[in-house]
């Protein structure tokens, strides 16, 4: 093996993209369920405290409604639980902040408690993979909370509005199960066989292929793992899995995949019609196993101390720097600072672009939009929800879209409890988001995460052991069937995430050398071995006993 380490596909770590980084791509395919969602989950509540006169207890209304937001891409079996928790997690932030708020007027403590918060949010947002919005809105509730003038006496009812608030989104986020009970696991599905026929059209060699190699394997994991949370193996379930086994199929042999017929697969699963039947050998149709990658809570929480770390120095930071420079509300820069930490300082850079972008221009749009806001609350609510539709619209397409809508209503949502000087706001707005987009970034440079590495080591040996697993099934004259598929399954879990472990290192500063050379040997020979697992067991047309030999061979 050479020692030359090969030139990394991507970008060196230290260099900060630019280029790319406003593109508008497409917006995600099912953009409009959280869009409507959470329209359906504010209005009411907000119109009735219109007609009632109490506009000024909308955020604490809006604590429960925003939940909806949460988990629209989880089949309705595991989103009841998903939601439940989000509720839950909003009602713990929120009953913290406002017991924080009634006990004591120091700004200095608020902040803190308040960095503590995003700090713990962020974590459990990332360890328990909820999804989008992730931390953010939970951040952004929480650390709104600590700075509005409360009573430990007012504690309960405001708890009981966010509560009954968040039944209703749960609710809302339920009905469309009485209309369509699989649309999440068929949307999953179909979603895994685009992703399988997109690097079938590269032929496994083109430009682009190792991307779209790696985008197939993150939907096909993911459309596992819809399907293992839905409980009971029905008849739609199991037509699923086959489905999800043919794009597997086709990812390990993409010369040999028919990406036209996955594509029309994938199309067949719009709607509520039957799910095709792809035909599997019996063997394989009979040990449809699945794959469980999700490893326990406790073990994903240790690779995110850094994180952790890096949430709770830049929000305190960023509120501290803000209540210096004498802005009112300097939960705006600590909630900017917690959205900007992601995976690692590239993306987080990145983020740190789009935001200050989308709400220097939401800024902007809100100057226009304030004159007919202040027509009267009705229009005040009206623009809130046309807001909080677009800024679902919107982000899919790119983070700093979704901040265009999401900073304006934001603004507006300080107004329920009266109207202020629109342009106070808009300066302690963009004061708060470059303060709080600067600081951010500063700690997460100054926090390094040193641990990448090692990560890539482990994911490296995993991705070794479940090939070799593979290879010693193969060497058997007549290997166990269940055990045939249950190594390649674990094999594609390997490495789906190597490849994800690689591309988050490869985005962190101050580390070692990372073992690139390892990282391509490891995918080339663990996906040659894929192959000849699923040409064994009559997936693929057997090639010949001397072919598969070779392909099984590192």
């Amino acid at each position: 093996m050479s020692s030359a380490t090969p030139a990394p596909a991507s970008p060196p770590a230290r260099l900060l993209p630019v280029a790319g980084v406003l593109r508008v791509g497409r917006p995600s395919d099912i953009w409009f369920k959280p869009a409507l969602s959470v329209v359906a989950a504010i209005a009411p509540p907000a119109l009735t405290l219109l007609a009632l006169g109490r506009l000024d207890l909308a955020m604490y209304t809006m604590a429960g409604s925003l939940c909806a937001l949460y988990a629209h891409n989880r089949p309705y079996a595991a989103r009841a639980g998903v939601l439940v928790w989000v509720v839950l997690g909003m009602l713990g932030g929120l009953a913290v902040a406002l017991v924080a708020a009634s006990l004591t007027g120091s700004a200095v403590v608020l902040v803190t408690v308040g960095a503590l918060l995003a700090a713990a949010q962020k974590v459990l947002c990332d360890a328990t993979r909820v999804g989008p919005p992730g931390n953010v809105v939970l951040t952004f509730v929480s650390s709104a909370s600590l700075f509005a003038p409360q009573t430990l006496a007012q504690v309960p009812g405001h708890l009981a509005l966010a509560a009954a608030t968040g039944a209703w989104a749960w609710l809302v986020c339920m009905a469309p199960a009485l209309v369509r009970p699989h649309g999440p696991e068929r949307r999953a599905t179909a979603a895994a066989l685009k992703a399988a026929a997109a690097y079938a059209g590269t032929g496994g060699t083109r430009e682009g292929h190792a991307r779209a190699r790696a985008a197939g394997y993150a939907a096909v994991q993911a459309a596992w793992q819809a399907l293992l949370s839905t409980g009971a193996r029905s008849r739609t379930r199991r037509a699923l899995e086959r489905l999800v086994v043919r794009a597997e199929v086709a990812l390990a042999a993409p010369t040999e995949a028919d990406a036209g017929r996955l594509r029309a697969w994938a199309g067949a699963l719009r709607g509520t019609g039957p799910v095709p039947q792809a035909g599997l050998p019996r063997a394989a149709a009979d040990e449809l196993l699945g794959v469980d990658a999700a490893r326990g809570l406790w073990a994903r929480l240790g690779p995110l101390t850094p994180l952790a770390v890096r949430t709770a120095l830049g929000c305190a930071l960023a509120g501290y720097a803000s209540l210096a420079l004498g802005v009112g509300r300097p939960y705006w820069a600590l909630v900017t600072a917690a959205s900007l930490y992601q995976a690692n300082i590239a993306l987080t850079w990145s983020r740190a672009v789009q935001r200050v972008v989308g709400n220097v221009v939401g800024v902007l749009v809100f100057a226009a939009v304030a004159p007919l806001a202040h027509l009267g609350q009705a229009a005040l609510v009206l623009c809130c929800l046309a807001f909080s539709f677009g800024a679902e619209l919107l982000i899919s397409r790119n983070y700093w879209l979704g901040s265009v809508c999401v900073t304006p209503m934001a603004l507006l949502i300080t107004e329920f409890a009266g109207y202020q000087n629109p342009g106070e706001l808009m300066t302690e707005r963009v004061v708060d988001t470059v303060v709080g987009a600067l600081v951010g970034f500063v700690a997460a440079v100054a926090v390094t995460n040193r641990r990448a590495g090692d990560r890539v080591d482990r994911a490296l040996t995993a991705a070794d052991r479940a090939r070799e697993r593979a290879a010693r099934l193969l060497a058997e004259r007549d290997p166990d069937a269940a055990a045939l598929e249950a190594a390649r399954r674990g094999l594609a879990v390997a490495l789906a995430e190597l490849r994800a472990t690689a591309d988050a290192a490869a985005g962190e500063w101050w580390q070692r050398a990372l073992p690139q050379e390892r990282v391509v040997l490891a995918e080339q020979s663990g996906h040659r071995t894929l192959a000849a697992t699923a040409r064994r067991q009559g997936l693929l047309p057997d090639r010949g006993a001397d072919t598969e030999t070779e392909d099984a061979r590192p």
